[in-house]
């Protein structure tokens, strides 16, 4: 699965020539979006939810959360008149880290306004990953996909990208069987994170 990501193909895009290319893409009439997430800690630039988890003010982060909901819920309305589907597999290590019990917070807000997130346990996945973890992979319809780059301080730095269609179309098949085999988003985050305090930030 995936190995078209392997040892390091694409062509490699910096965080701004990234951010372009996947704004054009995303505005070019795609019909689904597709996404995998597998590390389990990132730095968020440019959040401010993310700012305060950081900075040890949970209460904070979740207010800042939950004072998106407005331009979510018009962002997601606007795709949804646009007839895409948004699709995100998040895999999960168990117990979570503080970084993920911040994003699943965030997700929960984006689940209940139009995202259709699914959660896939690390170990449902283990087989896959003899030869090193699943790549952090973004799909955009039939047009382009991204294998996601981050630095050594976790944050987002670019993507290597692709176009060749029959890997799209590979990429989403496998896509597709994985994200059938997760675990719908409001039954594992009632269960997992909704019980959990204050994560303990370092």
């Amino acid at each position: 699965m995936f190995e078209c990501f392997r040892d390091g193909a694409g062509e490699v895009l910096g965080r701004a020539d990234y951010l372009d290319d996947f704004g054009r893409f995303f505005g070019s009439g795609i019909h689904l979006f597709a996404k995998i997430e597998r590390g389990q800690t990132f730095r968020e630039q440019g959040s401010p939810s993310w700012e305060a988890f950081a900075s040890g003010d949970w209460a904070g982060a979740l207010r800042l959360i939950e004072a998106e909901r407005d331009s979510v819920d018009a962002f997601f309305r606007g795709i949804a008149r646009r007839g895409l589907a948004f699709r995100r597999l998040r895999i999960v290590e168990l117990p979570v880290t503080p970084y993920l019990q911040w994003e699943l917070n965030s997700f929960r807000l984006r689940s209940e306004l139009g995202e259709q997130i699914r959660v896939l346990d690390a170990r449902e996945v283990a087989e896959l990953e003899r030869d090193g973890r699943l790549p952090e992979v973004v799909v955009l319809g039939n047009a382009v996909m991204y294998a996601v780059i981050y630095d050594e301080e976790l944050k987002g730095a670019g993507a290597r990208r692709f176009l060749d269609p029959g890997q799209i179309a590979t990429t989403l098949t496998e896509f597709e069987a994985l994200y059938r085999r997760g675990e719908e988003f409001g039954r594992f985050f009632a269960r997992e994170i909704a019980p959990l305090g204050p994560p303990a930030v370092r």
